[in-house]
């Protein structure tokens, strides 16, 4: 995980931390870990998995029957991780640079929530920066990486935090893509938003796309508890073969909905774990 700026360490310091040991053995269903004082924590993934509606979880067992359906999951699986990466080394250069020019001019500002920010002219031109410099991306993720940096160049103001993890009492635990500043599409202005790049070679419906939603609720969530930063919005960015990517913005008001949901099937999940269910 990378911190964005030098002198938030105090705020995210929640965050430079993985106190957590894996125990599922890359069980299919779904991480599981365990802290230094033996609590255990399921992983966001696995919970949304366990609690998806019943026609959903039908459907995925119909379609992982499917002759080649493992093949295409697995290449699924790499070209996303390659996407990913490329994202997550771009907005790592760019810290990287607009640091080092920040350092040396002394112009960090500091936000209303305590972050210390880059001048955007910084952060932009650093991130032209580490466009011209990042390495070739292989073919099969290069329409998707392409999708996913050209929009962080037309909608990040800033890059907080990137790959990082949270975990919260209630027993979950999960990695989130990034802690930036997006511009919002309702009014123009960059707001602190938890983000998460997703890969499809088709368009996701509003119903695909609600675990999705959710799974922004869990990463705000354990933001809140490890960090007490309370993020403004949500974005879901899934890159396409080629094009533009298709973005799911949500708004401070539907982040705090996704919370509210996800802590409910926390509830039901490991209610149904007690019962046998």
């Amino acid at each position: 995980m990378s911190i964005g700026t030098v002198g938030v360490h105090d705020i995210l310091a929640g965050l430079r931390k993985w106190p957590l040991e894996r125990l599922d053995d890359h069980d299919p269903n779904g991480r599981v870990y365990r802290d230094r004082k033996g609590n255990i924590y399921h992983s966001v993934t696995r919970i949304l998995q366990a609690t998806a509606p019943d026609h959903q979880k039908a459907w995925l067992a119909n379609w992982l029957e499917r002759p080649g359906s493992a093949a295409f999951r697995d290449s699924a699986a790499t070209r996303g991780t390659l996407a990913h990466n490329h994202a997550e080394l771009l907005l790592k250069t760019t810290n990287k640079i607009g640091r080092a020019t920040a350092n040396r001019k002394g112009s960090w500002k500091t936000g209303s929530d305590g972050l210390e920010r880059l001048p955007k002219s910084i952060f932009s031109w650093a991130y032209d920066k580490a466009i011209a410099g990042a390495p070739t991306v292989p073919w099969s993720a290069a329409g998707y990486a392409r999708g996913l940096a050209g929009w962080i160049g037309d909608n990040v103001t800033q890059a907080h935090a990137i790959e990082f993890s949270i975990h919260h009492p209630t027993g979950f635990a999960g990695t989130a893509d990034g802690l930036l500043d997006v511009i919002s599409p309702y009014d123009g202005k960059s707001y602190l938003t938890v983000v998460d790049w997703k890969t499809s070679e088709r368009q996701r419906s509003e119903e695909l796309l609600g675990g999705y939603i959710d799974q922004l609720g869990a990463y705000s969530i354990g933001l809140n508890h490890l960090t007490e930063l309370r993020a403004k919005a949500g974005c879901i960015v899934v890159a396409r073969r080629s094009g533009a990517p298709q973005v799911r913005y949500l708004s401070e008001l539907e982040l705090r909905g996704a919370e509210v949901r996800f802590a409910e099937r926390v509830e039901r999940y490991f209610a149904d774990l007690t019962t046998g269910s």
